[in-house]
């Protein structure tokens, strides 16, 4: 099968997920793509650049497959020339109706915010298909479509939320973790607690960071890894916490290496994780592979990707909870270095996770 892969907004893991499927798949796969950054102008114009470059391909695909950055109803709508018979699905590897905004948005107290959900709502009507990276996902767009419908004074539609439920389906993300394979190595000095999240406000840096700072308070003995993409505006809280676990940090700040990243994922031994909002965590997975021990919350994906028979070990309810599995893994070091929870990551590894988007695509084409 022929697939069009379409990603206006191509960094990140966004562009390691089209790169990983194209590598990966049994399917001849082309991707087009916009630079990404200016993600508000990429929801708005990128349809239009984008149908722009297909149109030019010269290629009839016998399936599109967009991401949620694309306006796929402006994208078809360009296109239905070419496109009117080629079925289309739109892949979320996040929203902009249940993902919270940064507080400091402008467009929140300028009333624009909800166009970019609408642009989401649009494009999983029109698609054939809806695809999400975890369960989680799903539900809480679903159920964040109920209250968006709702703020609208008439003509709601509610009906379509429905008809969205019905052709959506979950498809996990897939993760190249076999190029860590090469850079295995061990700690065998104190133990490293790591960060390997964005710089950003809903990954919760305060919570991790007060947390670290009641273990180094109890008297606990370890290192931080601090990792992770950071920006220009990230929270008050790194500086402050630079500064007060100066003798505790092994590395501070993001990395352009991937073996200098692996590296440090092999050493490191514990992310405790106290994000408020995740639709996958693609950061975690990639700790899990490297055998970090994670102990996760009990909300978002978390446990939906933890194998239940694990939760025990893994899964914590609250700061007195984690606090306790974090002493506990400090206290028991040995037998974590020595577990296989890299397991639980393996499933996620591209491939695998290849023959079931293969296997998804050719079972929902129309």
């Amino acid at each position: 099968m022929k697939i069009l892969l379409i990603e206006p907004y191509y960094t990140g893991s966004h562009r390691e997920w089209a790169e990983g499927y194209k590598k990966y798949s049994g399917h001849e796969i082309k991707i087009i793509s916009m630079k990404g950054q200016f993600w508000k102008w990429r929801m708005h114009g990128g349809a239009v650049t984008l149908a722009n470059q297909f149109e030019q391909l010269g290629w009839i695909p016998d399936y599109i497959l967009a991401s949620d950055m694309l306006d796929l109803s402006t994208f078809l709508s360009i296109t239905r020339k070419i496109s009117s018979n080629i079925p289309a699905a739109v892949y979320f590897h996040e929203n902009q109706l249940s993902y919270p905004w940064s507080p400091n948005d402008r467009d929140i107290e300028k009333n624009r915010d909800t166009h970019y959900g609408f642009i989401n709502y649009a494009s999983a009507l029109v698609a054939d298909t809806v695809f999400f990276n975890s369960e989680f996902h799903m539900v809480s767009f679903i159920e964040a479509l109920q209250k968006f419908l709702h703020n609208f004074p008439d003509y709601r539609e509610a009906s379509t939320i429905n008809k969205i439920h019905n052709k959506s389906r979950v498809l996990h993300l897939g993760l190249d973790l076999n190029r860590y394979d090469k850079y295995v190595t061990k700690n065998e000095g104190p133990p490293i607690i790591l960060w390997n999240h964005r710089w950003e406000y809903d990954k919760n840096p305060e919570a991790f960071f007060k947390i670290i700072g009641q273990l180094k308070n109890d008297g606990c003995d370890f290192r931080i890894v601090i990792l992770g993409e950071n920006f220009s505006q990230s929270p008050d809280i790194f500086n402050k916490a630079k500064k007060i676990f100066k003798d505790n940090i092994l590395h501070w700040g993001y990395v352009e290496s991937i073996k200098e990243y692996a590296t440090w994922l092999w050493r490191s031994d514990i992310i405790p994780v106290t994000s408020n909002q995740e639709f996958f965590g693609a950061s975690v997975m990639e700790a899990i592979y490297c055998n970090t021990w994670p102990i996760l919350p009990e909300r978002l994906t978390y446990p939906e990707l933890i194998p239940a028979e694990l939760h025990n070990d893994h899964i914590y309810l609250d700061n007195e909870n984690l606090i306790k599995k974090i002493k506990w893994a400090l206290d028991n070091i040995d037998t974590i270095r020595n577990s296989k929870i890299s397991k639980v990551a393996e499933k996620y590894n591209w491939k695998e996770m290849a023959k079931v988007y293969d296997l998804a695509i050719s079972a929902t084409r129309v």
